[in-house]
């Protein structure tokens, strides 16, 4: 009997020693939940949200809307992280033509296969591939556009603020219309123009308006 106490003493003895030599099996460590990051997604208010577009020719220029019809900002802390933003081609309108019938003609014509091709290309949209921090609510956006099916890679400056559960974004996007087979009346493709000329540069001013 006194062997066996022996034998198991020696057995508590040495499994306690394990435990606490540092080459013992260590305690799992448990990580703080206050240290992982969280990226909060605000949801675009299409309602609120609003793009102008502004076009520009030899002998003037044309301006208008497209209705924001979904999308998302992600902040990190206040800080954006990414997004994107959805465009219903369907609902561009031209105003600064007051006269109905050279108003309808015109915005006609945008809808058609010259232009964007709404039909058959009822969405275009953007999505953030990277977002580069200037000052504090300034950064430098880098994205995937997409209009009439064809996506390439564009950039431009933007401005975000949060208002407790509401985020503002401003930006200023150039787009080359020739890269999206828009190039109706462009003197890169056609010759001899003269005052017909539409030049290949557009601008989109976007505000997204989103709520968490």
């Amino acid at each position: 009997m006194l062997q066996y106490k022996t034998i198991a003493l020696a057995a508590t003895v040495a499994l306690l020693s394990a435990v606490n030599t540092p080459n013992g099996p260590k305690p799992k460590t448990k990580i703080s939940v206050s240290t992982v990051k969280k990226v909060l997604s605000y949801k675009v208010d299409a309602g609120q949200s609003k793009l102008t577009w502004l076009a520009k020719k030899v002998t003037g220029e044309h301006a208008g809307t497209i209705n924001v019809s979904a999308g998302s900002l992600d902040l990190d802390k206040g800080v954006l992280k990414g997004g994107s933003f959805d465009l219903d081609t369907k609902s561009i309108t031209v105003t600064d033509i007051a006269d109905k019938e050279t108003n309808a003609k015109l915005l006609g014509h945008l809808k058609g296969d010259d232009f964007f091709a709404v039909e058959k290309f009822g969405k275009a949209s953007f999505k953030i591939t990277n977002v580069t921090s200037s000052t504090k609510g300034a950064y430098n956006v880098k994205g995937n556009l997409t209009i009439k099916g064809i996506t390439h890679e564009i950039s431009f400056p933007a401005t975000v603020k949060q208002e407790g559960n509401k985020v503002i974004a401003n930006a200023k996007i150039t787009v080359d219309r020739t890269k999206y087979d828009i190039k109706f009346r462009s003197k890169s493709f056609f010759e001899n123009l003269g005052d017909k000329t539409i030049y290949d540069d557009f601008d989109l001013n976007v505000q997204l308006v989103a709520n968490n």
